[in-house]
């Protein structure tokens, strides 16, 4: 019970990094890797679940102190974005609408509350944290969040048929909301990269959703992209849309090199020991999202020539996952509390 008690308030990246991967491997092979994926990916966001709601009728307090923190509390968007994700994993590998349907409105009330709860918290504390102590990628999660919920809004559309133009503007809504949070957000973590002091303490493995964030971004944009055809106003703005999408591809293939570079400087350079811990699964998720992303814009660019990079990417993606998960069911035989940090 003291593992639910502080449990770790980013653990629904498991199901954030297990859905982008299962898709990835719809699009690109093996198909049964695929469904495996999604086995594992409902059995983990069901216990995860039951685990997240135990928490807030026994340990209240220490949800809401996590919730208002300024490190801890953005690991909650994950909640909302791996419910979406899953949403998405259901409709593009298993063309189950119903139950991503459902998955979707709660998402969105997650994402309401969370949200609003966390920013007006952090907002208005007291005692305010210094910036290289509360800043890390975990608060991009904000934008990650955001754009599932467009993502998988656009793959509802042809499920609600009758409120196809009410659910584009309000997912191209959401889609702009995102890249708001994220040009935001990027600024100081930025500033924080270059003018702050940063250990390889500090240097942990959220800062790879740097790059996640406008993964996720451009695969918001991708989908809106291709379903132009169903509502007016995405068909109006189709050309800032595609324009918009492609700068946020092209600003994530920035980060890759340099986040390979700071990780090696992290773990040899400086030789911070590598050992499991669930923040890892926020290195997972980028790899499969870039995939999947680039994937969708290659055909919204109608540029096949791009398929080259998710074709090798995704073997990244692959291997990041099976270590991922074996050192994440490791850690729990040999550490069992690890699910707390």
């Amino acid at each position: 019970m003291s593992a639910i008690a502080d449990l770790f308030p980013g653990y629904f990246a498991v199901v954030m990094a297990t859905g982008i991967v299962s898709i990835a491997a719809k699009f690109l092979g093996p198909e049964p890797a695929a469904w495996v994926l999604l086995g594992i990916n409902v059995a983990a966001y069901t216990l995860l679940s039951v685990f997240l709601l135990v928490r807030i009728v026994r340990f209240f307090p220490r949800v809401k102190a996590d919730i208002t923190d300024h490190v801890r509390g953005p690991g909650f968007f994950t909640v909302p974005a791996g419910t979406c994700v899953l949403g998405s994993q259901l409709i593009l590998v298993g063309g189950y609408f119903a139950p991503a349907a459902i998955l979707w409105f709660i998402g969105l009330i997650l994402w309401i509350f969370i949200m609003y709860v966390f920013f007006t918290a952090v907002t208005t504390h007291d005692q305010k944290p210094p910036l290289d102590k509360a800043l890390s990628g975990t608060w991009l999660l904000a934008v990650v969040s955001t754009q599932s919920i467009a993502v998988l809004g656009t793959l509802l559309v042809v499920y609600f048929t009758r409120y196809h133009e009410e659910l584009l503007f309000f997912t191209t809504c959401m889609f702009l909301i995102g890249c708001m949070l994220y040009l935001l957000l990027i600024t100081l973590i930025f500033y924080r990269f270059t003018f702050v002091d940063l250990t390889s303490e500090r240097l942990t493995p959220p800062y790879w959703i740097n790059m996640g964030a406008v993964a996720i971004t451009t695969l918001a944009g991708a989908r809106l992209i291709l379903s132009a055809g169903e509502s007016r106003v995405v068909t109006e703005i189709l050309p800032f849309l595609k324009g918009f999408t492609l700068f946020f591809w092209a600003a994530g293939c920035w980060w890759i090199p340099l986040l390979f570079i700071l990780g090696i400087w992290r773990h040899v350079y400086m030789r911070y020991p590598l050992r499991y811990e669930p923040q890892y699964w926020g290195l997972v998720f980028p790899l499969g999202m870039y995939t999947v992303c680039t994937i969708q814009l290659s055909r919204v660019l109608d540029f096949p020539q791009l398929l080259i990079i998710p074709r090798m990417f995704v073997f990244l993606a692959y291997a990041a996952w099976l270590v991922a998960f074996g050192a994440m069911l490791y850690s729990f035989v040999s550490r069992p509390k690890l699910i707390t940090e």
